[in-house]
C-alpha cells in the first residue's frame, strides 16, 4: 500500500483551522502542528487551530522561535514530504525551509504580488479595494516572495468590514488549497513565478494606527473605520468630549456641502453624523464615547447650548 504525503504544518487563526481541515480531509498524513500559544492581550474571536489538532490526536508544539536548532531538528526527524504554513506568524528561515523534499508553501490572504507582507485584509479595506483573495504560494526566504501555486478572489464590497472580507478569504483559502492540493501531491502542479514590481509589502499595524484624522475626505475615513472595526480595535479620536470610538459609519449620499470643511459631529435629521475634511458627510451607525455607547440622542443631551449643537473634530 502506497505511504501517504506527509507535511508539518505551521498554522493559526480562521485560515490555519480551514487550511489544516482541508490538508486531512485530502489524505495528507500530518505529524506534527506547530502553531502560537494564545496572547491574552488579543481578543481571541477566531477557531484555535491547536483544538482541532487536539480533537484529531496531532501532536503540536508551540516554540518561540521555530528557527532554533533544536526545533529544526525536530521537525526535520519527522521527515516531512512537505511544510504547510497557512498563517503562522514566524518567519522560516533557509535552515528550516530546506527540510521538506517536495516544498514548502504558503497561503496568503492577498491576491499576490500585492499586499505581501501583514494583515493584508485590513490594508486592502483601507486602501478601498474591490477585490482581494487568497494565494497559495512557494515559500522562500523573503516574505510571500516565491512562486503562485494558484489563487482565488473575493469581492469587497463598499461596505465591507475587515471582518467581513476575512470570512470570505478564509474560504477562498480553503478552495484555492482544496483545487491546488491533488496537483501539489502528483507532483503535476505548474508554479509560476511572480512579478513583485507589481505590488507592495506592508508592516503590522497597532491599536494606535486606528486614530481618524478628520480632515481626510469621507471615503478614507469610511474606509479606515470599517478597516479596524471589532472584533479589530476601532477608530478613534480624542473630542473635546473624550475619546470618541466609531466603530459603524454609512456615506451620506449627495454632494459635499459648500464651503463646509471644518470637520465636525452633529446631529441631523435625528442622526449622528460626521462632516469630513471634503465637506462630505458620514452617519455614526454605532460609536462609543469613553467606552460607554453613543447615539443621537446622549449626543444632543451632551453639547446642548453648544453653537450649532455641534463640536468640531
Amino acid at each position: 500500500m502506497p505511504t501517504r504525503p506527509s507535511a508539518v504544518v505551521f498554522a493559526y487563526h480562521n485560515v490555519g483551522a480551514r487550511c489544516l481541515l482541508t490538508l486531512l480531509d485530502g489524505g495528507v498524513h500530518i505529524p506534527l502542528v506547530v502553531t502560537h500559544e494564545d496572547d491574552p492581550r488579543e481578543n481571541i474571536w477566531f477557531q484555535r487551530v491547536a483544538d482541532i489538532a487536539h480533537e484529531r490526536g496531532i501532536p503540536t508544539i508551540t516554540p518561540e522561535d521555530v528557527n532554533a536548532p533544536e526545533v529544526v531538528a525536530r521537525i526535520a526527524a519527522l521527515e516531512p514530504d512537505f511544510f504547510f504554513s497557512f498563517y503562522f506568524r514566524q518567519m522560516m528561515k533557509a535552515p528550516l525551509l530546506a527540510v521538506p523534499p517536495r516544498g514548502a508553501f504558503n497561503m496568503h490572504g492577498s491576491l499576490l504580488p500585492k499586499y505581501r507582507g501583514r494583515v493584508p485584509v485590513n490594508w486592502a479595506v483601507i486602501h478601498g479595494e474591490t477585490e482581494t483573495g487568497a494565494s497559495l504560494h512557494e515559500m522562500v526566504e523573503k516574505p510571500d516572495a516565491g512562486r503562485l501555486v494558484d489563487q482565488q478572489a473575493v469581492p469587497i464590497l463598499a461596505d465591507d468590514t475587515a471582518f467581513d472580507v476575512f470570512n470570505k478569504v478564509t474560504v477562498a483559502a480553503e478552495l484555492c488549497l482544496h483545487r491546488a492540493l491533488p496537483g501539489l501531491l502528483a507532483g503535476t502542479a505548474a508554479l509560476q513565478s511572480q512579478d513583485l514590481a507589481q505590488g507592495s509589502y506592508f508592516g503590522g499595524r497597532k491599536p494606535e494606527d486606528g486614530r481618524i484624522d478628520w480632515r481626510n475626505p469621507a471615503r478614507s475615513v469610511h474606509n479606515l473605520v470599517r478597516a479596524v472595526a471589532p472584533p479589530y480595535p476601532g477608530a478613534f479620536s480624542d473630542t473635546e468630549l473624550g475619546r470618541l470610538t466609531v466603530l459603524r459609519t454609512l456615506p451620506v449620499d449627495g454632494p459635499a456641502a459648500a464651503g463646509e470643511t471644518v470637520p465636525a459631529l452633529a446631529v441631523e435629521e435625528g442622526r449622528l453624523t460626521a462632516r469630513c475634511g471634503d465637506g462630505r458627510k458620514l452617519r455614526l451607525l454605532a460609536a462609543q464615547l469613553d467606552g460607554s455607547p453613543l447615539d443621537a440622542e446622549r449626543f444632543s443631551a451632551l453639547v446642548s447650548g453648544k453653537e450649532h449643537n455641534s463640536i468640531r473634530l
